[in-house]
């Protein structure tokens, strides 16, 4: 076990030696569903989530009952926020009767911090407007099940610069010589200080992270080849063309085969035909579906890690 924290907002509050352990963890967790002594038994933990969630909602979940804990789950319109009850005052109502609260929302991510200063609450991103930290550690974890260590991996991102790929570049970017690519859109790529952020990082430990726009750029190699749905959720692209801006960062068979060795990731849900070809995303190169059941292990193990052997809080 690691020493315990308090909730998780963003990778970039993590050192390397979190993420490995999170990852660890997660993949430990993949294998063996039991090895743990449920330690968030007697615990309460709430999972809001105002847009649509298949994977991360179920993972948060099944996961706090797999680890002897209750979740009290809340849709979109079950709050007082909802009606203008403020950020703050709710947080202070969930800090007195819960002992974590997961997230996600189309918002910022400083609303999850009001939130969580306001209740003495740990608060988990589970995705945000500028990050999908927990899609980042489910990530992590699969690769390195797949690939033994995280050290020196290759990786090319094709598709728009969301949250997703923002957690890459912060995970990532934390391991040696590790090589990421983002190849974007035009006018839909990361973030610029992420991105600047990431590739600071990265050159601290000897790897890169770059952006590119023309796929002529493409690197020579490649260990993951990684796309997300062009139409991610809670976003609403003005363009009214941008189909034809994202049409050439298809991924099909004769894409991957620039990389015959390169393992294909998703983080789901998957749009046959636009992000990916049916034949890519079933193949024997994806392992998008063993990323999928991670979802569960890597909440889990974010869940220990923020909640099990929170210090104690004051309930008023």
């Amino acid at each position: 076990m690691f020493a315990p924290q308090r909730g998780l907002l963003t990778l970039s509050d993590l050192t390397r030696e979190d993420l490995e352990r999170l990852a660890a963890r997660s993949r430990d967790l993949y294998h063996d569903l039991n090895a743990h002594d449920r330690p968030l038994r007697d615990k309460v933990v709430g999972v809001l989530f105002t847009k649509t969630s298949t994977r991360t909602r179920t993972a948060f979940g099944a996961g706090t009952v797999r680890l002897g804990g209750f979740p009290l789950m809340y849709g979109p319109g079950d709050l007082q926020t909802a009606t203008g009850e403020s950020l703050h005052d709710t947080g202070r109502v969930f800090g007195s009767m819960l002992d974590a609260l997961v997230v996600r929302t189309a918002g910022p991510v400083d609303e999850l911090r009001e939130i969580s200063r306001a209740g003495d609450l740990p608060v988990i991103n589970a995705m945000a407007a500028e990050e999908h930290p927990t899609q980042g550690i489910c990530d992590l974890a699969t690769m390195l099940m797949e690939f033994g260590s995280l050290d020196g991996l290759s990786l090319l991102y094709l598709g728009e610069g969301n949250n997703t790929a923002s957690a890459l570049a912060y995970g990532l970017s934390r391991m040696p010589n590790c090589h990421l690519t983002f190849a974007t859109p035009p006018g839909y790529g990361l973030d610029s200080q992420i991105l600047d952020d990431a590739a600071k990082r990265a050159a601290a430990v000897g790897g890169t992270v770059t952006q590119i726009h023309d796929l002529d750029d493409l690197p020579a190699e490649a260990h993951v080849v990684y796309t997300t749905r062009w139409q991610t959720t809670g976003t609403v692209k003005a363009d009214p063309d941008w189909r034809e801006k994202f049409r050439p960062f298809h991924i099909d068979e004769r894409l991957m085969r620039r990389w015959p060795d390169a393992r294909f990731m998703h983080d789901l849900p998957a749009h046959r035909g636009e992000e990916v070809s049916g034949a890519v995303l079933e193949g024997p190169g994806s392992i998008a579906w063993a990323q999928a059941k991670m979802k569960l292990t890597s909440a889990m193990a974010v869940l220990e890690r923020s909640v099990a052997d929170d210090p104690g809080r004051s309930r008023d």
